[in-house]
Formats: structure tokens, C-alpha cells, sequence
């Protein structure tokens, strides 16, 4: 079985290829181009060098959410019109698990971060039991300094992936039971989204392309001040 990781979800775009337990291809770019400037060239180029196509795909796994909600559409979509015109199902996965990932086996607790902006990342907490990634906290949006007190708190020890760390660097990196993952495990692989969507496969947990939407959370900015200036246009005119 062969699988199409995409993911999005941040300034990143990330594409792997993985047929069962063996990574085919992986192809990451993280630079100021758009997503809809360099999705959709990293997808054929790896086919081109691996000489296949969307043909040769059995399964998409993809990266829905929370993140960047432009990049999450260009990426989502674009999965969906894949397995739409192959017909062949969709595994979604949310983009902390995904970072946790980066972090196997590790004995600490992993706590993921996407920026929120306004000093808030998207985060929750993972523990890893054997080979098993767990939730052990739902997806919130937290202010960087309330996180960094709930460290401060606990008797835990925490690993922080993920690009929100890097913004807010400063605010984590003298916490004494804080450790700061390295730069090459901040960013979401899709590699790692694929071993996911395998694992979700199996368990039969998988969706048509018509089930799958973005993960945000919340509303975007756009949204937020819409609405505001709608309560205005209506109170004005009351």
C-alpha cells in the first residue's frame, strides 16, 4: 500500500510517499512562497522522480488542523480532489499528534505549539507508552505565559516541538524542566503523517474525500472582524 502524506497546517509544506513500512520519498520547503505556489510542483516532482502518479496511490493521509487556516484549505483540498479522482480513502490528522510524533519514544511529555497568534499557540500534551502515542490533554489555545507557569508548576518533564516554540523561544528556555527539541524535530514531517494514516488505516479509522474539512479551532481574523464590524453596522443603525 502506498501513501501520500501532505501537510500544510504551518509556513512549511511537507509531502512524503511511504509504501507500508519503508519511506519512499520526503520533500520539505519552508520558505515564503505560498502553499498554492508549491504544493502542487513538490507532489508531481516526487512523482516525476519516483517515476508514478496519483495512479500508483492507495491511500491519502493529511494534516487538517489547527494551523495556518489558508495553507490548511490549499492542503486539505487538494487531498480531497486526489482521492476524489482516484477514489480511494482519506486518513485526517491533526497536526499536534503530528508533531508529537517527531519525538518517538521519548520518557518525557511531549506538548506541541502552533502559533495562535496575540502571544497564543494551539497545543495539548502527548506521552509515549512503548510505540503508542497518547493523548493524555485535549487541543487548546493558550497564552505562552500561562503555559509557561502551568511548567513551572508541575513535576514533569516536558519536550516543546513545533514552530510556536521558536517564536516564543524566550519565554520557555530557562524553565528547569523544559527541554527545547532541535530544530530539524520543530517541524511537521509528513513522513510522520503517513505513519499515522497507516496506523489509523489499519484500525479502519479513515474517511471519503467528501468527510474531510480543516481543523481550526477557532475563527480566523477575517472572520472575527466581520462579525465585529456586522455588531457595529446593526447598532448604528438601530
Amino acid at each position: 500500500m502506498k501513501v501520500l502524506g501532505i501537510d500544510t497546517s504551518s509556513k512549511a509544506a511537507s509531502v512524503a510517499i511511504m509504501e507500508d513500512d519503508k519511506l519512499i520519498s520526503e520533500y520539505t520547503i519552508n520558505n515564503n512562497k505560498t502553499h498554492s505556489q508549491k504544493l502542487m510542483l513538490i507532489i508531481e516532482n516526487m512523482f516525476k522522480l519516483n517515476e508514478m502518479s496519483a495512479e500508483d496511490i492507495d491511500l491519502i493521509s493529511v494534516c487538517v488542523g489547527p494551523g495556518s487556516f489558508t495553507g490548511l484549505r490549499i492542503g486539505v483540498a487538494t487531498a480531497k480532489a486526489i482521492a476524489h479522482v482516484r477514489d480511494i480513502p482519506v486518513v485526517v490528522v491533526n497536526s499536534l499528534e503530528a508533531l508529537a510524533f517527531n519525538m518517538a519514544m521519548t520518557n518525557k511529555t511531549v506538548c506541541p505549539m502552533i502559533d495562535a497568534q496575540k502571544k497564543q499557540v494551539y497545543t495539548c500534551k502527548y506521552s509515549w507508552d512503548k510505540d503508542c502515542l497518547l493523548k493524555v490533554e485535549d487541543i487548546d489555545v493558550k497564552k505562552v505565559d500561562d503555559l509557561a507557569a502551568e511548567f513551572k508548576s508541575s513535576c514533569e518533564e516536558f519536550v516543546l516541538v513545533g514552530e510556536g516554540v521558536g517564536l516564543h523561544k524566550e519565554v520557555f528556555e530557562n524553565i528547569n524542566n523544559v527541554y527545547i527539541a532541535p530544530n530539524s524535530h520543530r517541524t511537521s514531517r509528513a513522513s510522520s503523517i503517513c505513519e499515522i494514516g497507516i496506523q489509523k488505516f489499519k484500525k479502519g479509522d479513515t474517511k471519503t474525500h467528501y468527510d474531510v474539512v480543516p481543523y481550526y479551532i477557532r475563527k480566523s481574523q477575517a472572520e472575527v472582524q466581520y462579525e465585529e464590524k456586522m455588531k457595529r453596522l446593526k447598532e448604528d443603525g438601530k
